[in-house]
């Protein structure tokens, strides 16, 4: 005897009480193939739900209480269990994308047919993206202009911006720890007011304000080496 197949468990996501209960009725209606296992109305009760649930399948309105869930969504699908489906009113296509390129695995609008979302949250489930052919390659272009676009790193930035006697300094601050400016001083062969001036200038480009705070900086950024 074939072992019985274990239901979808749907979480739906609605700040609409009608549509949550229309949408809980639906699905619960398809017992044994898909229940509700969660229901919530706003980020809170989402985040909050998820975590004690793990869904298969979140069923989710993009606008909540006047809150995107797109803030929420890298929380949701933050275990290995839930995927999310998109059911959302909602017409800007650049925000539709993005909760795609967040790890949405379908869109549907709240025109669709019962038909259509039951069978959006068996092809979400079994892995499958439910989308239209238009959005597929609108992402995929963003995808891979993302991928192939250099990435504005700021702190990578801030250390270019240091020059050569700039980065012994730091290392001699590291290696130094609690030494005197004047014993920093007087290992690098350079005066205590030129060193003033040279940690000055280093505090303004990595954006610290004293030795300690260099110190813990250098160390986190691996700055306490000269480079080979």
């Amino acid at each position: 005897m074939q072992p019985a197949t274990k239901p979808i468990g749907v979480m739906v996501v609605d700040d609409h009480q009608t549509m949550l209960w229309g949408l809980s009725k639906l699905i619960d209606g398809e017992k044994p193939r898909m229940q509700v296992v969660g229901t919530a109305r706003n980020c809170e009760e989402a985040l909050e739900q998820v975590g004690q649930l793990s869904p298969d399948v979140i069923l989710l309105d993009l606008d909540l209480d006047g809150k995107s869930a797109l803030d929420i969504l890298p929380g949701l699908l933050s275990n290995s269990a839930s995927r999310a489906l998109i059911l959302t009113g909602e017409r800007g296509q650049k925000t539709l994308d993005m909760a795609v390129l967040q790890g949405a695995r379908g869109v549907l609008r709240k025109d669709a047919s019962a038909e259509q979302v039951l069978r959006a949250i068996e092809r979400v489930h079994r892995g499958e993206l439910c989308m239209d052919a238009d959005t597929m390659s609108r992402v995929f272009s963003e995808f891979m202009a993302t991928r192939q676009s250099p990435r504005h790193d700021p702190e990578a930035e801030k250390q270019a911006s240091l020059t050569c006697k700039e980065r012994k300094i730091i290392v001699a601050v590291v290696q130094g720890s609690g030494a005197s400016n004047k014993a920093l001083a007087n290992q690098l062969f350079i005066t205590e007011h030129t060193l003033r001036n040279h940690l000055t200038s280093i505090y303004q480009k990595l954006e610290v304000t004293n030795r300690l705070e260099l110190y813990v900086y250098a160390v986190k950024h691996q700055l306490d080496k000269l480079p080979s």
